[in-house]
């Protein structure tokens, strides 16, 4: 494990990269030396304003002087990432040829199971089945000297914060695994969940952190970042350790930065979301999740999606969600009864709830690169994005209220993956 450091900015201006590279060293130093293996797992492209990219960058090329490192994005259950998108993410420095690509179906061990008990207890009594713990067979490989996860602490719909234990158990774990804590969270409900850390779905993943991988050399680098608008991501924070007090401190953080709360919930919320980011709705409905505790109630959420090109990363999972649709909580639970398929595949089920207004609000996608018929076919309305643009226009709008020349109002975000926005009461009331 690497020695523990916290690195925090001042004047909120962001860490240099020198000082986050000097922090590193410093964590790695006391290893260096007998270090002959070593995993890391940042996370995808889709994590692009996590700082990620660059921190890893900086450990393969400290690193591989003096050992095999190998490079496994926690991608959970999202397409791997193409050479194009490695360059981009990672920059020249960290050759294609050492990533291995995390296969949640096939390639994953059993570790362990958390009891039903233990579920029952931390969910309420909404959830009494067990959880069959996974991983991908490669953080099991004794040949490993060292395992660092790296990633983002951010507000997160399925598990309250994201990082720590879940990159490890949902980014590099195995379909039961996935499946069963996405159906957890939503079955206890997002908005209980969103921006917070004691969660039904952490405690969970706590519970396999403790009694199933602390063999491993595992150490965690947490990052908590802002990115304004047009501008480079900043990195308020580094966490280095194994230590959950780590992930503590980190989470405070980013409940400073990256939660938004709003005195007055809009009537119109228009996201952005960028090509080269947010290929599928899978991952575009940060859109919905991100903002529903903010929109008001029969208010109109308008989705700027010109990447958007499929629903899900999975063929199969996008074959469900033609299938089913974003249906409402209700009926996809009734759907979950009725329909093998779906029951076999809980994540989806979780993501079609989760990706539902339950009539409380509309929504529209606005694409180039899907039909009409394929939006109305999964329960959104549709718009051509040309013609979304020329009266939302990203380039003219502003994060926050904007008023349009004709006076109408809405409120702008132009990337949903860097926080959570909330009426305040609202998120006071869960």
């Amino acid at each position: 494990m690497l020695t523990s450091l916290v690195l925090k900015d001042r004047n909120d201006a962001g860490l240099s990269e020198t000082a986050i590279n000097e922090a590193l060293d410093r964590a790695l130093a006391p290893r260096l030396g007998a270090l002959r293996k070593v995993l890391l797992l940042p996370p995808d492209i889709t994590r692009a304003n996590s700082g990620a990219g660059v921190i890893t960058a900086h450990l393969y090329r400290h690193l591989q002087a003096s050992a095999q490192v190998d490079i496994m994005p926690a991608l959970g259950t999202h397409e791997p990432m193409t050479r194009e998108e490695v360059k981009a993410f990672f920059g020249e420095g960290v050759p294609f040829e050492r990533l291995l690509v995390h296969n949640w179906r096939n390639e994953i061990m059993h570790i362990g199971q958390v009891p039903g008990q233990f579920v029952s207890e931390v969910s309420g009594g909404i959830v009494t089945d067990p959880i069959e713990v996974e991983v991908s067979r490669h953080l099991l490989d004794p040949s490993y000297d060292l395992i660092l996860s790296i990633g983002q602490v951010v507000p997160h719909e399925v598990v309250g914060m994201a990082n720590y234990s879940k990159n490890i158990f949902v980014g590099c774990g195995g379909s039961a695994m996935i499946n069963r804590t996405h159906m957890l969270g939503a079955f206890y409900g997002m908005e209980r969940m969103m921006g917070r850390d004691a969660t039904p779905v952490r405690k969970v993943l706590d519970y396999a952190e403790a009694n199933f991988i602390q063999k491993l050399p595992l150490s965690y680098i947490l990052t908590v970042t802002t990115t304004p608008q047009a501008g480079p991501v900043r990195v308020h924070g580094l966490f280095i350790g194994r230590e959950r007090r780590l992930f503590e401190e980190a989470v405070r953080m980013s409940q400073s930065k990256n939660l938004t709360f709003l005195d007055r919930a809009p009537r119109k919320i228009v996201v952005n979301l960028d090509a080269q980011e947010f290929k599928s709705t899978w991952l575009g409905n940060k859109a919905i999740y991100r903002t529903r505790m903010a929109i008001a109630d029969g208010g109109e959420l308008i989705v700027l999606a010109p990447g958007v090109r499929k629903f899900g990363e999975d063929e199969a999972n996008d074959l469900l969600i033609r299938k089913y649709g974003y249906v409402g909580r209700n009926r996809v639970l009734e759907l979950v009864k009725q329909s093998p398929d779906l029951h076999a595949n809980l994540s989806v089920a979780a993501h079609l709830i989760h990706g539902s207004s339950d009539g409380r609000f509309g929504i529209t996608y606005a694409v180039e690169q899907l039909t009409r018929a394929e939006v109305e076919g999964v329960n959104f309305k549709y718009q051509p994005y040309a013609e979304a643009i020329q009266r939302y226009n990203p380039a003219s709008l502003r994060d926050g209220f904007n008023i349009l020349p004709d006076g109408e109002e809405l409120f702008y975000i132009s990337n949903p993956a860097l926080g959570l926005w909330a009426e305040r009461k609202k998120f006071e009331s869960q």
